[in-house]
C-alpha cells in the first residue's frame, strides 16, 4: 500500500486530474478540418454517463471510397485541439496527416473524452479501493458495445480485430492494456503509454493466465522521469508477454531516459507507435 501511495503522489499532477482544470488563459483552437466533434455526447449505459466523441478523417477519405483502419483513444479533449487540452495537445491530426503523406496510409481516430473530475474512476478497470467506484470495466464495455458499433455503423471502416487499435496514457494506458486483454478479439493492436501499472498487480495476472492471440500487437512506452517504479513495471510486463509464443515480435518497449509524464512527450512517441502497430516503416530522419 505504501509503495502503490508513494507512486501515486508521483503520478498524480497528470496521471489523475491534470485533465480537470481548464487552463488559466484560453489557447487558440488547433484542430485540423478533418476532425469532427459529435453533439450531444453518445450515451453509455453501462458507465452510466454520456461521453462526447471526437473523430479524426484521413485526407482523402471524403473523395474516396476506401475503408480504414481505426484507433480508439482515451481523454479526446487532449489529442487534436490544444483549446480544449490541459497543457497542451498531441497533434495527433498533424502526426496522421504526415504518416499519409509519406507512406499512404490513412486511418481513423476515434478520440473519447474523459469525464473531467471522473476520469480517475471511470479509467481504473481493476479494485482499487482508494479510488471507488472503479468503472473502468463498465466504460471499456461501453467503448466495444456502444461506441465501436457506432462508428463503424456511420463511417467506412474496417471492423476486424487486425484494423483496430486503442491507445491511451496513464491511466489511459493502463485502460488501454485492460481492453486487449479483455477483448482480445476485438482489438488487436494497443499502444500503451506510461501505464498507471500501480493501480493493481491484477494486469500481471491476467497477462500471464491468458496469453494475447497470434498476431496482437502490443507497444509500451515509458519515460525514464516518470517516477521510481513507472520504468520497472513496464519492464516486467514487457518481460511477461515476451515471454509468450511470438511475444518476442509483436510486444515490444521503447523508454525515454529523458522524458516525463506529459503530454509533451506522448505527442512525441504516437507517430512511432503507429508506425510499429500498423507495421509502417519508421519515420525518416529530420522528418
Amino acid at each position: 500500500m505504501l509503495r502503490a501511495l508513494a507512486v501515486l503522489l508521483l503520478c498524480l499532477p497528470t496521471a489523475a486530474f491534470a485533465d480537470t482544470q481548464a487552463p488559466a488563459t484560453p489557447r487558440p483552437h488547433t484542430a485540423g478540418p478533418t476532425v469532427r466533434s459529435f453533439i450531444p455526447p453518445l450515451r453509455m449505459p453501462r458507465l452510466g454517463f454520456a461521453r462526447g466523441l471526437r473523430v479524426y478523417l484521413p485526407p482523402d477519405y471524403a473523395g474516396s471510397a476506401k475503408r480504414y483502419p481505426v484507433i480508439y483513444m482515451f481523454d479526446g479533449q487532449n489529442l487534436f485541439d490544444d483549446a480544449t487540452s490541459y497543457v497542451g495537445e498531441w497533434g495527433v491530426d498533424e502526426a496522421m496527416d504526415a504518416i499519409a503523406r509519406e507512406d499512404g496510409f490513412g486511418a481513423i481516430v476515434v478520440g473519447i473524452d474523459h469525464g473531467d473530475e471522473l476520469r480517475i474512476n471511470e479509467l481504473i478497470p481493476y479494485f482499487n479501493v482508494r479510488f471507488l467506484p472503479n468503472a473502468g470495466g463498465a466504460f471499456i464495455e461501453d467503448v466495444v458495445t456502444v461506441i465501436k458499433p457506432f462508428v463503424d455503423a456511420n463511417y467506412r471502416t474496417l471492423p476486424d480485430r487486425d484494423n483496430t487499435a486503442i491507445i491511451g496514457s496513464s491511466l489511459g494506458g493502463l485502460s488501454a492494456d485492460y481492453s486487449i486483454h479483455r477483448y482480445p478479439l476485438v482489438f488487436g493492436k494497443a499502444g500503451v503509454f506510461s501505464p498507471s501499472y500501480w493501480v493493481s498487480d491484477t494486469p500481471f495476472a491476467n497477462a500471464r493466465r491468458t496469453p494475447l492471440p497470434a498476431g496482437a500487437r502490443v507497444y509500451l512506452y515509458i519515460g525514464g522521469r516518470e517516477g521510481e517504479e513507472s520504468v520497472p513495471l513496464v519492464e516486467k510486463m514487457a518481460q511477461v508477454l515476451q515471454a509468450q509464443p511470438g511475444g518476442a515480435d509483436t510486444v515490444t518497449m521503447h523508454v525515454v531516459a529523458e522524458a516525463e509524464h506529459n503530454e509533451t512527450a506522448w505527442r512525441v512517441e504516437f507517430p512511432r507507435a503507429v508506425r510499429w502497430l500498423f507495421r509502417l516503416p519508421p519515420a525518416v530522419a529530420g522528418q
